[in-house]
């Protein structure tokens, strides 16, 4: 496919950002391990800085004019950074606008792609050398300081739909770009008074490549859901498992006590 290329070549980039030559190295591959290297260095640094300029590029890599020109013009010809140009605003001088090198979504990709791998080896070693449950609770850990944050912010909702909203925002400022809502009723067709609760959907998973392995992640995930709500949670889908979206269902505890008061259920 004719974007595997690019994305192949932005890993490779990615890769060697976080990569520094050793003395050996350096003996057997000579000037492509640096030439890499050093791109991979420039990519990254546009990622941090966002649009910058050569000069500024340069300077911050200690690169002479025609070393930066060059990495450059090698990244754009990759699909990895694009060029715009700089707005102005008022009387702009003589000379032209100054031109700005930018990420492309190839070049994004690849980043996150490479850090999934890291991700994805550091938990087949902690697997490998400890156990599944040593993988388990490196999850609850890493979800723990998203609970922590989170907690206050649904707490200062009463009633539930309120919580579950003021989750699914929190989760989209995080990049999860989640929604809420009423969910699908459940049990058979026809019945009247079914508790049906809430629904989060989740339509982005930054670590879904990395939970597609270990569901662990995912399992943690949810578990935090149902302490931050305060209620039983089911996750009915998830994009790690090849689902376009994460669904969770979330029970509304005193809807089915009605219900079932009622002989709804």
């Amino acid at each position: 496919m004719t974007q595997g290329a690019p994305r192949d070549t932005a890993q490779r980039a990615a890769r060697d950002a976080g990569n520094h030559a050793s003395p050996g190295s350096a003996v057997l591959h000579g000037h492509a391990v640096t030439e890499r290297g050093t791109r991979g260095q420039v990519a990254r640094l546009i990622l941090e800085l966002g649009p910058s300029t050569a000069a500024t590029l340069g300077g911050r890599l200690g690169l002479t004019p025609a070393a930066i020109r060059r990495h450059l013009d090698n990244l754009i010809n990759e699909g990895l950074i694009e060029t715009r140009t700089a707005r102005t605003y008022g009387n702009r001088g003589r000379g032209r606008p100054a031109k700005l090198f930018v990420i492309t979504d190839a070049g994004r990709s690849a980043f996150e792609h490479a850090y999934d791998d890291l991700a994805t080896g550091a938990l087949r070693f902690i697997a490998q050398t400890s156990g599944p449950e040593a993988v388990a609770e490196f999850a609850r850990r890493q979800v723990s300081e998203l609970e922590r944050r989170y907690a206050p912010i649904v707490a200062t909702s009463e009633d539930l739909s309120s919580r579950v909203q003021a989750l699914a925002e929190a989760l989209s400022a995080d990049g999860y770009a989640a929604s809420a809502g009423p969910a699908p009723a459940i049990g058979p067709i026809g019945t009247t008074g079914t508790a049906n609760g809430e629904q989060i959907c989740q339509h982005h998973c930054p670590v879904a490549h990395v939970a597609a392995e270990f569901p662990q992640l995912c399992e943690a995930e949810t578990e935090a859901f149902g302490r931050l709500l305060g209620t039983p949670v089911q996750r009915l889908a998830t994009i790690a498992h090849g689902d376009g979206i994460c669904t969770t269902h979330v029970t509304c505890t005193e809807r089915v006590k009605k219900t079932i008061e009622s002989g709804g259920l």
